[in-house]
C-alpha cells in the first residue's frame, strides 16, 4: 500500500525543518545564540619585497642608470634591475663602499648603502661611460 499524497508532502517538510535545526545548532556557541564570525586576519601595509613601494630601485636600461643620482638612507637595501641584455655592475669608484658584482641581462641584484652620509660615485665596471652618484642622507 502506498502512502497518501498528504504524507508524501509532509516528509520533505519535516526533513527540511530538521536540517534547519541541525544547521542552527552547529552554528551556535552552546548558549543558543549564533557564534560570531571569526575576526579577519590583520592586513599589513609593509612592503613584501625589495621592489615594493618605498624601496629604492636602480634600473639599468639602454646602458644608463635610472635614477643616476639616487638618494637613500644609511644602510638601506637597494635593488638593481638590469633591463639590458648585457651584464652590468653598480660599483663604488672610491674604496669598497659597495659593489653588486656582475648582474646578468634580465636579472636583478641588491646591495646595501654605506652607513655614513655622503656622496658615493659609482660606475659599471664593464661600461665605464655608465656613471652615477649614490647620495646617502
Amino acid at each position: 500500500m502506498s502512502p497518501s499524497p498528504r504524507r508524501r508532502r509532509a516528509v520533505p517538510l519535516v526533513l527540511g525543518a530538521v536540517a534547519a535545526l541541525l544547521l542552527a545548532t552547529a552554528c551556535s556557541d552552546g548558549d543558543g545564540e549564533p557564534s560570531p564570525a571569526p575576526p579577519s586576519p590583520p592586513t599589513s601595509s609593509a612592503p613584501s619585497s625589495p621592489e615594493s613601494a618605498g624601496a629604492l630601485r636602480i634600473t639599468t636600461e639602454d646602458f644608463a642608470f635610472s635614477p643616476a643620482d639616487p638618494e637613500v638612507g644609511p644602510g638601506e637595501k637597494i635593488t638593481v634591475v638590469n633591463k639590458d641584455s648585457a651584464a652590468h655592475t653598480v660599483t663604488a669608484t672610491d674604496g669598497d663602499a659597495f659593489d653588486t658584482g656582475s648582474i646578468a641581462g634580465g636579472e636583478s641584484g641588491t646591495f646595501t648603502a654605506p652607513s655614513e652620509a655622503g656622496r658615493y660615485a659609482f660606475v659599471c665596471t664593464f661600461h665605464p661611460n655608465m656613471t652615477g652618484t649614490l647620495i646617502v642622507r
